[in-house]
């Protein structure tokens, strides 16, 4: 089945390169997740890619705890600068060709984000893999996500979770749990439906790009996305 879209932002979290333990990185599970996005890349979609850092460090949680903020932030940023790198290393041994841009400058491992050099990556065919968020604290990897996506023209936001939807209630807590299809950003926000940073709804709204939260645990998930199929919860106008 031929892709809907042409360009793609995918949003995938820190726990999802962690494998069951929750933390670390997990080199089979990258492995499998790298699997599925040269597939989709394959299949002629122009993919970038924004990973977190949570399996090695939450900002917030950091906070909570006594450390600055804004210090904890970055080593969220440099965190999800390490899963960038465990994922290229995994999508080039798939065959995928690769940049990382960070928007921390790190110019040994990676090269700085430049907005028309990420679109000619992506236009060559390239996965660009973009780490450290938005190179500033206070700011989500989810909120990175959405500002990078709209950067580079993308048609959709692909975020990847660990559930398939978007739910009234946690769904793992609580099995009575009612899915929406869709929903639009304002309920989105109303509701406080907490999957995805309420700044990165906004921004989404705000330029009218639409936003799509699916299981990616699920093999050939991400491929029927951009192929198309109701899956997962679709947020939009």
């Amino acid at each position: 089945m031929k892709p809907v879209y042409k360009r793609v932002l995918l949003k995938i979290s820190g726990q999802s390169m962690a494998g069951e333990e929750g933390f670390g990185i997990d080199t089979t599970h990258i492995r499998q997740t790298a699997d599925r996005l040269f597939e989709v890349s394959e299949a002629g979609v122009e993919l970038g890619v924004v990973c977190g850092g949570g399996n090695i460090i939450r900002g917030i949680a950091a906070a909570s705890e006594g450390l600055d903020r804004a210090a904890a932030d970055y080593m969220g940023m440099l965190a999800s600068v390490m899963n960038a790198l465990a994922l290229q290393d995994a999508l080039e041994k798939c065959g995928a060709t690769t940049r990382v841009l960070s928007a921390l400058e790190i110019k040994e491992v990676a090269e700085p984000h430049i907005r028309r050099r990420a679109v000619r990556h992506l236009e060559k065919g390239r996965i660009v893999i973009f780490a450290a968020g938005t190179g500033n604290p206070f700011f989500t990897t989810d909120t990175g996500a959405a500002l990078r996506a709209m950067e580079v023209g993308a048609e959709v936001l692909l975020k990847g979770t660990r559930v398939d939807g978007v739910y009234d209630s946690d769904p793992e807590k609580f099995p009575s749990a009612k899915k929406y299809d869709q929903v639009t950003y304002r309920e989105f926000l109303h509701r406080n439906l907490g999957v995805m940073d309420g700044t990165a709804i906004s921004l989404c709204q705000d330029n009218k790009l639409p936003i799509v939260i699916f299981n990616m645990e699920t093999p050939g998930n991400i491929l029927r996305v951009v192929q198309g199929e109701s899956i997962g919860t679709t947020v939009g106008a």
